[in-house]
């Protein structure tokens, strides 16, 4: 396993991590979810990510559970969560968004579900137009300095309101956020690549990036359909469907399927492919792997051997491919 830096911090986070989006709490049981964790473990990784929103906070559950259940030390891995859209199917206007009270009590579930004292990583999971930005600044300060978090980030803003946390964060001398949590992959690159060009440099910002196979479209599984046991047939997810799968002017799997075919003549799966490309960029901290079955993680975890097999022609092609 490789290490990076988290942005300008000195906390160093495996280059690949594992989340809980979608899988924990819905199609991974805890069995299952014992057997993944303990063989991300073993493989070394040692950032788990989860969020108060993911099914409801069972997400956070089930992997506090286990990681309490493989008593792996604390001292050897970080565990994040995410404020914002509530841990309740219909939450109350008090039990969403940035506000100082959700804020405060969001983290304290998250801290009882997880079972820890406290969270390494902790990401606003969205902008929240009706909370100050001030106000969430002044919320997650409190926060590092009662001890509950360590580092605390943005999860999908926009360059600006990153800036303006930091303005606020200098102008009290408070904690700034540090990372900011981005999709990234190769059909969805602007916002990394440009938007938060000058922030890396500017801010010291980290980023733990999500979605490297956009949702699984990159693996070539969508490429003829959609599988009903896929993710983007699971009862309630049509929303996600829509979304990953695109219209027809994006062209999205079209495009997806010019890069599993380009993967199938380099002789590799699409998937760590797809995510070794993330790799590439010296900007990403880490890149989050979600997974269903242990053999998925693993062949996951070949991405680091791709990194440096293939020649930057053979990444431009890629690019070339599924722009």
């Amino acid at each position: 396993m490789q290490y990076r830096r988290l942005g300008s911090s000195g906390l160093q986070l495996s280059a690949l991590s594992f989340g809980a989006w979608v899988t924990f709490g819905n199609q991974v049981g805890r069995g299952e979810a014992r057997e993944l964790i303990a063989a991300a473990w073993d493989h070394g990784i040692n950032f788990f990510d989860n969020a108060e929103g993911y099914a409801d906070g069972e997400a956070e559950r089930v992997m506090g559970d286990v990681i309490a259940d493989l008593r792996l030390p604390r001292d050897g891995w970080c565990v994040s969560s995410k404020v914002f859209f509530g841990s309740s199917k219909q939450p109350r206007p008090t039990q969403k968004g940035l506000s100082r009270k959700h804020v405060h009590d969001a983290c304290n579930d998250a801290l009882r579900r997880l079972r820890v004292d406290y969270l390494d990583l902790y990401f606003c999971h969205r902008p929240d137009p009706d909370a100050p930005i001030a106000e969430t600044v002044w919320a997650m300060d409190t926060l590092v300095r009662q001890g509950k978090v360590l580092y605390w980030g943005t999860s999908e803003w926009p360059a600006s309101a990153i800036r303006e946390a930091h303005k606020v964060a200098r102008a009290h001398h408070l904690h700034p956020p540090t990372m900011e949590q981005p999709q990234y992959n190769l059909l969805h690159r602007e916002r990394v690549e440009l938007e938060y060009a000058p922030l890396y440099s500017e801010l010291g910002l980290g980023t733990t990036i999500w979605s490297p196979l956009a949702s699984g479209l990159l693996t070539g599984k969508y490429n003829e359909g959609v599988p009903a046991d896929a993710r983007l047939g699971q009862e309630g997810y049509a929303w996600l469907q829509k979304w990953v799968l695109g219209d027809t002017e994006s062209r999205r799997v079209e495009r997806a399927r010019k890069f599993t075919a380009i993967a199938q003549e380099l002789g590799v799966a699409p998937a760590p492919l797809a995510i070794a490309w993330c790799l590439r960029n010296p900007h990403v901290t880490t890149v989050l792997l979600g997974a269903t079955r242990k053999d998925q993680l693993l062949q996951n975890l070949e991405a680091l051997d791709l990194v440096g097999r293939f020649d930057d022609a053979t990444w431009s092609r890629l690019e070339a491919a599924t722009t």
